[in-house]
């Protein structure tokens, strides 16, 4: 066998030979058998110890593996691997058990934007739909690195990356989804969608409406913290999945909380302002080509759907007939945020953990958050 590698071309045109249907089956020679056996090895990886030996460079200060010749696109590369590695939900769990999730934790405190990133995204991918590692991660501390991050980063992707994180580490996850309310998460995601990032509105957007979903009762939170205006602003956005987050935003507080506008004097203007929004997106929508009509059936339904709960009575889409087109089926506003949740590897994960028996708990008061001034950050009137 050559050094450089197995010869997969050979290993292809023998395994062909024999399988291809064309010849009777046949037992193997004991040299045939030990050639494909050590063409076969040789590609087989140690995840296990892989992991330790990454485990190992994590754990090394950061001006030695300078001293050593390592850099940030060194350690990039291997934190892509590890990655790959804790896709599989044993491995992912194992990383805490041999001493790695704590190092890489750690990681979200380096120096270099891209490494922040880069880990990051590791930590998303050990906690989606996996309550265990959910739970070794927040008794690690992990979650304030992350909140951190996702605050005050000034690396706008590492940003991203940290929220990416948190929707992750907290989904299905109630301890989880408390400490994120009592770090008045809240007012950060309402910052998060004055950022110029798309991106980063989005998940914003996502992780709201998932939250929202999750405990309605927070509903009376975002509306005192200004959510509703920002809605409004966004849902003119020129990116059609933030205008689908905005408009879903506005849907899941019930066309606006009327009864604290009018507390505060704004719900003329402010009934207005989304009547002009609405009109505009109708105008938009009913120009579309039929292309561009397929490709904005969420946004066509909840247009529809909220002017249905504003105005108590349908829009002008369903009259033209652009709610539901020929051969599309008449439903609900989809769920847009699902599908950004649930990774397709492991969305069955979290079923399996979910608890089926009738809740008996008495309902908590939701967890008020200090409003404090008007932010700064309000969107342009």
């Amino acid at each position: 066998m050559a050094k450089e590698g197995p010869n997969w071309d050979g290993l292809l045109k023998w395994s062909l030979s024999h399988a291809d249907g064309t010849n009777p089956s046949r037992n193997l020679s004991e040299e045939d058998r030990r050639w494909f056996m050590e063409a076969m090895q040789a590609q087989t990886v140690d995840v296990v110890k892989r992991m330790k030996e990454i485990t190992l460079v994590m754990q090394a200060p950061e001006q030695v593996l300078e001293s050593q010749g390592v850099t940030s696109q060194d350690i990039e590369d291997m934190l892509d691997e590890l990655q790959e590695h804790v896709e599989s939900i044993d491995m992912a769990n194992d990383l805490h058990s041999i001493g790695g999730l704590v190092p890489l934790l750690s990681y979200l405190k380096n120096s270099h934007a891209n490494i922040r990133a880069k880990a990051a995204e590791v930590v998303s991918t050990i906690v989606q739909n996996n309550p265990k590692s959910q739970q070794l991660v927040m008794e690690a501390n992990g979650l304030e690195p992350l909140l951190s991050n996702f605050t005050s980063d000034p690396d706008v992707t590492a940003r991203t990356k940290a929220l990416g994180a948190i929707s992750s580490l907290i989904r299905h996850n109630k301890p989880g989804i408390a400490a994120f309310r009592l770090a008045n998460g809240y007012a950060t995601l309402r910052d998060a969608l004055s950022s110029e990032s798309v991106r980063f509105q989005r998940k914003a957007l996502n992780l709201i409406h998932y939250l929202l979903h999750e405990n309605r009762s927070d509903c009376a939170v975002v509306t005192e913290l200004g959510f509703p205006r920002f809605f409004m602003f966004l849902a003119s956005s020129e990116d059609g999945e933030v205008r689908e987050g905005a408009l879903r935003g506005l849907l899941d507080l019930g066309g606006q909380d009327r009864t604290a506008q009018a507390a505060d004097g704004s719900s003329s203007e402010d009934d207005e302002r989304l009547k002009q929004i609405l009109q505009e997106r109708i105008k938009g929508i009913s120009a579309m080509s039929p292309e561009d009509l397929g490709a904005a059936k969420e946004e066509r339904l909840l247009v529809d759907s909220l002017w249905n709960t504003c105005y108590n009575e349908p829009s002008s889409l369903r009259e033209q007939g652009l709610v539901v087109l020929p051969g599309e089926d008449d439903a609900l506003p989809p769920d847009v945020a699902g599908k950004h949740f649930e990774p397709p590897l492991r969305a069955w994960a979290a079923n399996r953990n979910e608890d089926t028996k009738p809740s008996s708990e008495k309902k908590q008061a939701p967890l008020l958050l200090g409003l404090g001034p008007p932010s700064a950050q309000d969107p342009p009137a």
